[in-house]
């Protein structure tokens, strides 16, 4: 696999059981660059380990007065010297190869997963922790999967120097082969710790990431309600405790690698006094001294590999933990489908819901009315076959849900949350989703309300004269709550879909531009079936059909208005009723105050015509009231 070659077609299945499996499972999809890096770290190492024996050869060649050993010493010397620098060069070509393409395929799996999963990703898992595991987490275990392959040509290379010692000079040579497995050893004891240390700094550092995140996204509403200082000061703190864990991780292994400087000094000089001393006997030639010096000197070099295996192994260990924590998570329903249905393209029909009951005749505008907005959330998920949970699934005209493919799905219902999210870029980079082509964008816009947010996106991009053109900001911040909104909801519309359904996709605009906004997507959405969550009486008014869902449970199906004079619990949720207004649900609202009826119905239409104000609808209320 080459870089050119990403990204991959098919980055497999992860073995995500723990972060150990998924180490070893990235290294064996990548074992043909291992095996490359490993062939060329090895004609890197031994090339380099070579050039002292060259060196103990020429200069003994020189204390004999030997030209002809002199000259094969310069020629084996050359011939080192070119096999250093080739297998360092293509070393580096394919570690880095290694750890770019293991990096892409962790970003592509978590791509996948995060596209498998949905909005049902950021309920199990921290915004936050998802952006630490998909930036730094995926360089870190893209260093280990890397940092292996150098790590076993190194651990070759020491053997087969210091058997190369023992054969070429035993006296010395026996003393580097006892001491350098203990200067490859001697910072184990203190490994467990500086992972510990590692780990509580990743912990400290992913806490940190989420309040950072959680703030960003929440900056409008904080400098609104005056908190910003308040949460800047939290994640001061948080920062502190990150910075203060990383010099105490820094600490261990700044230890870790004193020791790894240290003990090779005193080999080497343990080497130097014994080589001396044999010398003086006669038992070493001054060459073989001088190769055997070289030797320790130079294995210092593949040895500092074993400090790096150990922290790339200590660093990446957690993070591959997070990776397969994110990776193992599963879907409700298969994205592959059951497999049970045959036939070409979506079904269309009835959407119906089985656990609540809830049926959306096809080709009509159905609203739904549920009193807890995080229980319509996860409705409106399950209506597009995103459950959190087990459970029966939807049907689409008859057809289950998830016995379609994921893809399948997505293209016949359509969900937009409660929270859409706007990505920066133009607004005709915004528009370029996949659609039917029967809905134009001028249309979606026009339904959708947006004129004013289009004139607000020409005032802001200097250099575009088209709207289409102008630029929209990460995630919209430049525009208010309302005109995100209503940008989104356009997309929606633009789209097309063959059921689409809206969460609250009014709940941050006025009345007037509701009212407007409830018509278009009765009259763009025409022959389409259309489900909306929502509250609001200007969005109920519209709709061919209320649907009220209580406690899970589809309890009244009507009309806006007859719902509000026949069911309480309806009129409570949508009339934001009291409780001693409650007391009276028994009773149907005709009998209990004359005129109440005509009144609660103007206040549904508030702003709609622009001829009542709500002061005047209180007013009028409040009479009602005292005459009864």
């Amino acid at each position: 696999m080459q870089i050119q070659d990403l990204p991959y077609p098919d980055p497999g299945v992860p073995d995500a059981r723990s972060g150990s499996r998924f180490l070893w499972w990235l290294f064996r999809n990548q074992l043909g660059g291992q095996l490359k890096s490993l062939a060329w770290g090895l004609l890197h190492f031994l090339s380099v380990s070579a050039l002292p024996l060259c060196v103990g050869v020429a200069v003994q060649a020189v204390v004999d007065h030997s030209g002809r050993r002199l000259a094969l010493a310069g020629g084996l010397l050359a011939l080192c010297c070119l096999g250093s620098a080739l297998g360092d060069t293509f070393l580096h070509r394919t570690a880095v190869t290694n750890w770019i393409t293991a990096a892409a395929r962790v970003q592509q799996l978590l791509a996948h997963k995060a596209a498998n999963l949905g909005s049902a990703l950021t309920r199990r898992v921290a915004a936050g922790e998802v952006v630490a595991v998909s930036t730094g987490d995926v360089e870190k275990i893209g260093w280990f999967v890397e940092a292996w392959s150098r790590f076993t040509a190194a651990a070759v290379t020491v053997v087969v120097v210091c058997a190369g010692l023992v054969v070429y000079q035993p006296a010395l040579g026996v003393v580097v082969a006892v001491g350098l497995p203990v200067l490859a050893l001697a910072a184990l004891p203190l490994l467990p710790r500086a992972t510990r240390r590692a780990d509580f700094q990743r912990e400290k550092a992913g806490r940190a990431t989420e309040l950072a995140s959680d703030t960003v996204a929440g900056l409008r509403v904080l400098r609104g309600i005056g908190g910003e200082e308040l949460f800047l000061d939290r994640y001061r703190r948080a920062s502190q405790e990150v910075r203060h864990a990383a010099v105490r991780s820094a600490r261990m292994w700044s230890l870790i690698a004193a020791i790894q400087v240290l003990l090779p000094g005193l080999l080497l000089i343990a080497v130097v006094w014994y080589g001396v001393h044999l010398a003086r006997q006669g038992r070493v030639e001054i060459g073989e001294l001088v190769a055997v010096y070289s030797s320790v000197m130079i294995l210092t070099y593949p040895l500092r590999h074993f400090e790096e295996i150990a922290m790339a192994y200590s660093f990446s260990r957690p993070s591959a933990t997070r990776a397969a924590r994110v990776l193992s998570l599963e879907r409700a329903t298969s994205a592959e489908g059951s497999g049970g249905r045959d036939g070409d393209g979506p079904p269309g029909g009835d959407l119906y819901d089985p656990a609540t009951g809830l049926l959306a005749p096809s080709g009509r505008l159905t609203a739904v009315v549920c009193g807890d907005p995080d229980a319509a959330g996860l409705l409106a998920e399950r209506l597009g076959g995103h459950p959190a949970d087990q459970g029966t699934s939807v049907l689409l005209g008859g057809v289950p849900l998830d016995e379609l493919p994921l893809d399948a799905a997505r293209t016949a219902v359509l969900v937009q949350d409660k929270d859409p999210v706007l990505l920066s870029g133009t607004l005709r980079e915004l528009l370029d989703v996949p659609a039917s082509g029967d809905v134009g964008a001028e249309e979606a816009l026009a339904a959708a309300q947006c004129a004013d947010v289009l004139a607000a996106l020409v005032q802001g991009s200097l250099d575009a004269e088209d709207p289409m053109d102008a630029r929209i900001t990460e995630r919209g911040r430049s525009l208010s709550g309302g005109q995100r909104q209503r940008l989104a909801l356009a997309r929606s519309l633009y789209t097309d879909p063959e059921v689409l359904v809206l969460d609250e996709p009014t709940s941050a605009v006025d009345s007037h531009t509701e009212a407007r906004i409830a018509q278009g997507i009765r009259d763009l959405r025409a022959g389409r079936t259309t489900v909306v969550f929502t509250s609001s009486p200007l969005l109920l008014d519209h709709a061919d059909r209320v649907v009220l869902v209580h406690e899970g449970e589809v309890v009244a199906v009507g009309v806006h208005r007859e719902l509000v004079r026949k069911e309480p619990r309806y009129r409570a949720v949508v009339t934001r009723e009291t409780d001693e207004e409650a007391a009276s649900d028994g009773v149907p609202i005709d009998r209990q105050l004359p005129g109440k009826e005509d009144a609660l119905h103007k206040r549904d239409v508030v702003g709609e015509q622009g001829a009542l104000n709500e002061r005047d609808l209180l007013h009028e209320l409040e009479e009602i009231e005292e005459s009864a």
